[in-house]
């Protein structure tokens, strides 16, 4: 796919959790957008708030399990989650896949497939933290300094080229839930942002603007 595109991309949003950053995705590219909008949202989780946000905006809505790795050892449960998502992807002509508190890895193949059109948002400065509680992790390391990535995806976690970062402070009365709530308004500005810059072909996957 060469960006950018002669009309409206579409875009597909991946979900585990509330759909925080599904509902900025949503409300910053709505079907009237010159550049995209959102044309199906995904989830493992069949009660997922995402699911009902995007519901709200007449987005059509799928589920399908997608077992963690201790649960799925042989890899079945993600083989099937991924070709029940391949094929709606082809349905709805998905150009480009955003990854919003989806907590699952895909399959070197699928990834493959995807490549330099899945776009992930982690709320750590990469390389520093990724994987799960990053904001715990900054806490303990005594950092001055956190924010969010957003990251084209690859095969590891969390170590796709970056496309853009937003920092914040790190105050000495911070908890875990102090600081993700200060790191999340940042990442409703730079998930959007990030989405711009790849749509008009600003940064590709190649390069990584960071």
């Amino acid at each position: 796919m060469d960006l950018p595109l002669e009309r409206p991309a579409n875009l597909a949003v991946f979900a585990s959790g509330r759909g925080s950053n599904l509902d900025t995705i949503l409300r910053t590219f709505p079907a009237a957008s010159e550049l995209a909008s959102v044309k199906m949202v995904m989830s493992d989780v069949a009660k997922a708030g995402a699911l009902a946000k995007a519901e709200a905006h007449a987005v059509a809505t799928y589920h399908h399990p997608f077992p963690s790795r201790k649960r799925d050892s042989h890899g079945q449960g993600r083989v099937a989650f991924e070709r029940a998502a391949q094929a709606r992807l082809e349905q709805h002509h998905i150009d480009l896949i955003c990854l919003a508190g989806f907590m699952r890895l895909f399959s070197p193949e699928f990834n493959r497939t995807w490549q330099g059109r899945m776009l992930n948002i982690h709320p750590s400065l990469l390389p520093e933290f990724p994987g799960l509680h990053p904001q715990r992790q900054a806490l303990e390391a005594g950092v001055s300094e956190s924010g969010c990535t957003v990251h084209f995806v690859d095969a590891g976690v969390d170590t796709g080229p970056m496309i853009l970062q937003r920092r914040v402070p790190v105050l000495p009365n911070d908890t875990e839930e102090i600081l993700a709530a200060r790191i999340l308004e940042q990442e409703h500005l730079a998930y959007p942002e990030a989405i711009r810059k790849v749509l008009r072909g600003e940064v590709r996957y190649a390069e990584g603007v960071l």
